[in-house]
């Protein structure tokens, strides 16, 4: 095994066209009988985090996390129409998921802060779920911070697929939080700048390869094959 990569979902792998906002609503609502004050602040947080967040702010006592994974499903899976419909893959990502899936010796998965059930939803919604390992992925539900996930993807790496300790791991993100995961954890960071942040916030917060988007498929593979031979 020569390498585990990792991709966020959203904005990374796709553009959900705020179906994740509403699905955070539609779990706030069935959870506290009311619509919340205002849409749920993502930015890389796991879902534990924006979730808690939404109770406290608008002032209402958190349920215990089982309840709540439950509503984020159910509200998840009851938009994979909608996501469908109005979201799409971002482009360049089919393809480069395509030429990572078939060597044998990386391991290609994801990190998201999303539950695992919505992350599903959310790749299979555009057909990128068989290009994916998902077992060995590591989701919302499994920590309360991003740095930790890292950990879960690596052991499930281990346990599902035999990948040696100290295999390189590298996470493809969007976000500052992507990106000080990554350094947290001593991986390697490809960040895009396919989401809401800049280039420019990216390298400040200390990625050293940044991409405008995963388009250059050959561009994208020479990275990952630099951190493979390393």
């Amino acid at each position: 095994m020569e390498l585990i990569v990792l991709w966020d979902i959203d904005h990374t792998l796709i553009d959900n066209a705020a179906v994740s906002k509403e699905i955070y609503a539609a779990a706030f609502t069935a959870l506290s009988g009311r619509a919340p004050m205002g849409p749920a602040r993502t930015e890389g947080r796991t879902d534990r985090l924006i979730m808690r967040d939404m109770f406290h702010r608008n002032g209402v006592a958190e349920p215990g996390w089982a309840t709540v994974e439950k509503a984020l499903a159910a509200a998840g899976e009851a938009r994979l129409s909608e996501l469908s419909r109005r979201g799409t893959a971002l482009p360049g990502v089919r393809e480069i998921l395509k030429e990572v899936s078939v060597r044998n010796t990386w391991v290609s998965s994801v990190l998201t802060g999303n539950i695992a059930a919505n992350a599903r939803v959310k790749v299979s919604a555009f057909g990128l779920d068989p290009l994916l390992d998902l077992r060995v992925g590591a989701y919302g539900a499994d920590a309360l911070q991003r740095p930790d996930l890292v950990a879960v993807a690596r052991e499930r790496a281990q346990q599902l697929r035999g990948a040696p300790g100290d295999v390189p791991v590298v996470l493809v993100g969007d976000t500052p939080r992507d990106v000080e995961a990554a350094i947290a954890t001593g991986s390697e960071i490809i960040a895009v700048a396919s989401g809401v942040h800049s280039a420019e916030e990216l390298a400040a917060a200390g990625a050293q390869r940044v991409l405008p988007d995963l388009m250059d498929t050959v561009r994208v593979l020479g990275i990952l094959e630099t951190f493979a031979a390393s």
